[in-house]
């Protein structure tokens, strides 16, 4: 299954934690996870995504990061590209603030496997 930007800009998953949160997002930044990203592309996304090892708190510290990322490539125009390059570097530096365990954590979900 393969969308184009387009077809996905308003179309929304849900995601649900292991302790049962649930959490509906645009797929634009569902897709920034892989993992995400392969559950939708291979159509295991009908309903609500599982994510079993992933705490509520996390996902959404994840989410936080994802649409940030998301919302920054949707805005980058030549005159804005050096602005919102140091928004987005000072967003992630703040959002690094966290203990070491849940940063190792973080990173392995937003980062394994990503583009």
């Amino acid at each position: 299954m393969s969308s184009s930007g387009a077809e996905i800009a308003g179309k929304k998953v849900t995601l649900r934690s292991f302790d049962g949160e649930v959490f509906e997002v645009e797929e634009v930044v569902a897709l920034e996870s892989q993992t995400i990203k392969h559950m939708v592309e291979d159509d295991c996304a009908d309903n609500v995504i599982p994510l079993p090892n992933v705490t509520g708190k996390i996902l959404s510290k994840i989410i936080e990061y994802c649409k940030k990322h998301v919302d920054a490539a949707s805005v980058k125009t030549d005159d804005k590209v050096s602005t919102n390059d140091d928004d987005v570097k000072a967003f992630d530096a703040d959002f690094a603030k966290v203990d070491q365990a849940t940063f190792d954590l973080i990173l392995v979900i937003v980062r394994f496997g990503n583009k």
